[in-house]
């Protein structure tokens, strides 16, 4: 049975401990003399694929830390969010050495899967390049000068003219779909050109072909339909110094988002990109939630300023602040109802007058009232809107008069 290659004190059951663990120093794939167990390989690697509740909670707790600090910054409008869902397995990290000959990225100090900034930042700046170079059609309004002012510069060849990018890249915390990670096996059939020692080729065996002996290699990725939250922030007063432009009108956000769907549909995210991993789509789903959270919040926040100021105001204030909605609604009932023709007695406009005029009978406020006597007035004249019953003329006369007298 392989083994990990651990003091002997820890045991050999590590279900515990984080998927990075599993995967690093408590990957068991070893045989007591220390040989890798070829065998175990790909058993290794799935050991290490299944998120513990614990894993997946805090995977959760990361994403939900990055959206609470997000908010007040996209209420700024110094930070746009983009959902997205995972249409091919994603892999990242496999350069980085391991026993299995590909590795994975995974974040420190959690030991969970993650995509960082660095790479988000890089794969948008080939996508802003192909979009300048016209070479894909539309080019969103990207320019060399765009890429210099929104991602910086950093001459080749060592030189020193660097220039900082306005935007920021945070890292990505990916919500596994079945909270696991997945195997998958690339299966090379040209170790024999590759891997074998020159002096010890001969014959067939010195040219690389496809008939060549398979030599299946494990490696971790994660699934399809996992979903993944892009949040780029923009440094709006370095922005304004270097291209005003750019900082108003939300046209920065305009060219992320065009380079983002471009490497959405062309390029993708992490490695093996070339041959159909990392690809991702906009999920609309989660847009559609998150602005409606977003607008919620607006509303709730617009509700509890308009509380804050009608608790500075005297009471006599505050009823002539909330009799300004009212008054305000049956002005646009009145437009519209002149808008739409004729006059029609018994129609939705003489129900919207009376149940406006019955509200403001119970205002005891002398400017509101006399507000609403001055527009009852006005929506029953000779030429508009004067009702054909006489016990309803009356009584909007009436009602007319105690209004206006501050009755």
């Amino acid at each position: 049975m392989p083994i990990a290659a651990v003091p002997a004190y820890l045991g050999n059951d590590f279900s515990q401990a984080s998927p990075a663990l599993r995967f690093g120093a408590y990957l068991r794939v070893w045989e007591p003399d220390w040989s890798i167990a070829k065998s175990g390989k790909q058993l290794a690697a799935a050991g290490a694929a299944k998120l513990r509740p614990a894993d997946a909670a805090c995977l959760r707790a990361l994403a939900s830390r990055q959206s609470a600090l997000a908010a007040p910054l996209a209420a700024q409008g110094l930070l746009m969010v983009i959902d997205a869902q995972s249409t091919a397995p994603f892999a990242t990290g496999l350069g980085n050495e391991h026993p299995l000959e590909n590795g994975f990225a995974f974040l420190n100090p959690y030991g969970l899967p993650y995509l960082s900034g660095s790479g988000v930042k890089g794969v948008l700046r080939q996508a802003a390049r192909e979009l300048a170079s016209a070479e894909w059609g539309d080019t969103h309004g990207w320019t060399e000068d765009t890429i210099t002012h929104l991602f910086g510069l950093e001459t080749d060849d060592g030189g020193k003219a660097h220039e900082r990018g306005a935007l920021t890249f945070w890292d990505v915390m990916p919500q596994l779909a079945g909270d696991t990670l997945q195997v998958d096996v690339m299966t090379p059939h040209q170790s024999h050109y590759y891997q074998q020692r020159r002096e010890a080729r001969s014959g067939d065996s010195d040219t690389p072909h496809d008939s060549g002996q398979p030599n299946p290699i494990s490696f971790l990725t994660v699934p399809p339909g996992s979903r993944f939250c892009f949040h780029v922030q923009c440094n709006l007063p370095f922005l304004r110094g270097r291209a005003q432009a750019l900082a108003g009108g939300g046209r920065w956000q305009m060219l992320v988002q065009a380079a983002l769907q471009h490497a959405f549909a062309w390029l993708g995210f992490g490695a093996k990109t070339a041959v159909g991993y990392g690809a991702m789509a906009e999920d609309p789903v989660a847009r559609k939630q998150r602005e409606a959270a977003r607008a919620a919040a607006e509303t709730q926040a617009a509700a509890a300023a308009e509380e804050q100021r009608l608790s500075t105001l005297t009471p006599e204030d505050r009823a002539w602040s909330a009799a300004q909605a009212w008054l305000a609604s049956f002005r646009t009932e009145l437009a519209k109802a002149k808008a739409a023709g004729a006059y029609k007695p018994g129609g939705p406009f003489d129900q919207a007058r009376q149940l406006f005029l019955k509200t403001a009978l119970g205002w005891s406020e002398a400017r509101s009232r006399t507000a609403a006597g001055d527009l009852l007035a006005d929506t029953a004249t000779k030429a508009w809107g004067r009702p054909s019953n006489k016990e309803r003329w009356a009584e909007l006369q009436t009602a007319i008069a105690q209004l206006k007298g501050g009755a």
